[in-house]
């Protein structure tokens, strides 16, 4: 059944990086917030050492995830495994949030090649890494990534994007600032 472990060993991080979607949750401090669960995936993760791992955020229809680290900081990702192997991985931590312009932004947007509007890199400093058997989870096949967000990018264009950006993502639904406009 489940275990934990001291840190994200190789093995590990080669089963995290061959899972082609993983969820993020975090929450506000206010018990009337909204608790947050969004998915991720399109190659954007990276281990960075046994204790920390981060992603490549691109920009989207909300930013929860920005608002609730910028101001606490909790968070959780579990990775589930939909092949033959059941498996559920969590790794839970205290996360923020690196913007463009910072060296730690540019190596994990280096890692991720083919990705455009990406409005943050989200970095977990990990303080737990425990798995669970999976047996309730189903196997699916994997057919393809898909190809939407790049096209949309692309045609918003970066001054498009800023735009979307500072329309869509100033603050969480429960109004918590997030990106700067």
């Amino acid at each position: 059944m489940g275990k934990v472990f001291e840190s994200i060993d190789e093995g590990l991080a080669a089963w995290l990086a061959e899972q082609h979607v993983f969820f993020v949750a975090t929450a506000p401090l206010s018990s009337d917030g909204h608790i947050n669960v969004s998915p991720r995936g399109t190659d954007s993760l990276s281990v960075l050492d046994d204790h920390t791992v981060a992603w490549l955020d691109l920009t989207g229809s909300g930013a929860e995830t920005i608002a609730h680290l910028t101001e606490n900081g909790r968070i959780c990702l579990m990775f589930c495994s939909f092949d033959a192997r059941p498996r559920i991985v969590r790794l839970h931590g205290r996360g923020r949030v690196v913007l463009p312009g910072d060296e730690l932004f540019a190596r994990v947007e280096s890692e991720h090649p083919g990705h455009v509007g990406a409005r943050a890199v989200i970095v977990v400093d990990v303080t737990r890494v425990a798995d669970a058997c999976g047996w309730g989870v189903p196997i699916m096949e994997f057919v393809e990534e898909r190809d939407v967000m790049r096209p949309w990018a692309e045609k918003k264009g970066p001054e498009g994007i800023a735009r979307y950006q500072a329309q869509k993502n100033a603050r969480s639904i429960d109004g918590l600032p997030a990106l700067a406009p």
